[in-house]
């Protein structure tokens, strides 16, 4: 539950029949996704769970499909304060890029924002410098969320399959 949010049916009506009284705010927030996707099961939080016949050999990786419960911080830096995390599946959506389709939740675990979270859904084409994912939804401080991330990768070591991506989002909420 988020902070000072009550989740109850009751609470979430009474909420919804004040809405035209409420002033849409808007949050600008940025965090650092922090993920391993190689690490034998030591501090790993990207596993693949399905992959088609051709995921191996083709150039994009076409067809697997991952769940993540990635680590989002305040900073690049490995030991910056976690806020949350990154929790959902994305899977290899072309067959001449490397793309993927996202479909995942950050989840806030501390501060103001704790309980809350935001839901993103979209295609997240990992060759250019920065790219767009639409926000969805989102819960407790964020309920009724819209918005737009940009993101862009950090650091990709290729060996370890260790990522950090930058995301800036611009949320729309009540």
């Amino acid at each position: 539950m988020a902070k000072g949010t009550d989740e109850t049916p009751e609470a979430v009506e009474k909420w919804f029949k004040k809405l035209p009284y409420k002033k849409e705010k808007v949050t600008k927030l940025r965090v650092f996704l922090h993920e391993k996707g190689n690490g034998n099961g030591i501090n790993q939080t990207a596993y693949v769970v399905a992959q088609s016949n051709i995921s191996s050999t083709s150039n994009s990786s076409f067809g697997f499909v991952s769940m993540i419960d990635d680590i989002l911080r305040e900073g690049a830096e490995p030991d910056s304060p976690i806020v949350g995390r990154a929790q959902g599946l994305m899977g290899s959506c072309s067959l001449e890029e490397t793309t993927l389709i996202m479909s995942f939740t950050f989840v806030f675990t501390t501060g103001k924002y704790n309980g809350s979270s935001i839901s993103i859904l979209g295609r997240n084409p990992l060759p250019n410098e920065y790219r767009e994912l639409p926000i969805v939804g989102g819960s407790g401080v964020f309920r009724l969320a819209r918005g737009v991330i940009t993101t862009r990768t950090i650091m990709f070591n290729v060996t370890s399959l260790y990522i950090i991506a930058e995301y800036e989002l611009l949320v729309f909420h009540y």
